[in-house]
Order: structure tokens, then C-alpha cells, then sequence
């Protein structure tokens, strides 16, 4: 059974840069023929894709983030992390790592909650 779970801080101030990790059991990201996205869900809004890093090791940022947003993945750990910098209040959002590319997956974490502090 696939398993997904995020980690990392849960408050942030504006300005910084958020880091969170997902690490994966029951599958492994070692020459995986999946992608991993990271997608997350604002208060009173729909789920929204944030980007993803590909089978190749490369990645895709949606337009809204890049400049803002890197993925990578560590195969030695079976973890996928992102980094999203100069955060602001309107970042605070559920967060989700899932397995698949943009909003088609079939595997997703139970979602970390992150407030980002004025």
C-alpha cells in the first residue's frame, strides 16, 4: 500500500521560505515510473496544483509560482520535498503531496496544515 505523508513546520512569517518534505513508503522513488506533485487547498477554495518533479529528475512549476517554487527528491531517503520562498499570508493553505502529475493522482497525503504569520 502506497503511503504518502508531509512534514514540516506548520507557522511561518511572511517573507521566508517554507519547506516541506513528503516521504513515500510502499513505493519506491529509485527509478519510479511515477511523477510526485505537490498540490494545496486555500480556506474556501478548491485544490490547486503547485508543481511537480518528474521521473527524469526534472520539474514543472505551475505559472504563478516559479520563481518561488523548487522541487526535488532525495531516492536515497523516498522522499520529495519543496521550497517555496518569500512567503505571505495568502500562502497559508493546506498542503499535499501526491503521487501522480498536476491534479491526476491516485496517492495523496493527508496534508499539512501551514499558516503563514503576517
Amino acid at each position: 500500500q502506497v503511503q504518502l505523508q508531509e512534514s514540516g513546520p506548520g507557522l511561518v512569517k511572511s517573507s521566508q521560505t517554507l519547506s516541506l518534505t513528503c516521504t513515500v513508503s510502499g513505493a519506491s522513488l529509485l527509478g519510479s515510473d511515477y511523477d510526485w506533485s505537490w498540490i494545496r487547498q486555500s480556506p474556501g477554495k478548491g485544490q490547486k496544483w503547485l508543481g511537480t518533479i518528474l521521473q527524469s529528475g526534472g520539474s514543472r512549476i505551475d505559472s504563478p509560482f516559479r520563481g518561488r517554487l523548487t522541487i526535488s527528491k532525495d531516492t536515497s531517503k523516498n522522499q520529495f520535498t519543496m521550497h517555496l520562498a518569500s512567503v505571505t499570508p495568502e500562502d497559508t493553505a493546506v498542503y499535499y503531496c501526491t503521487r501522480g502529475y498536476g491534479m491526476q493522482n491516485d496517492y495523496q497525503g493527508q496534508g499539512k496544515q501551514v499558516t503563514v504569520s503576517a
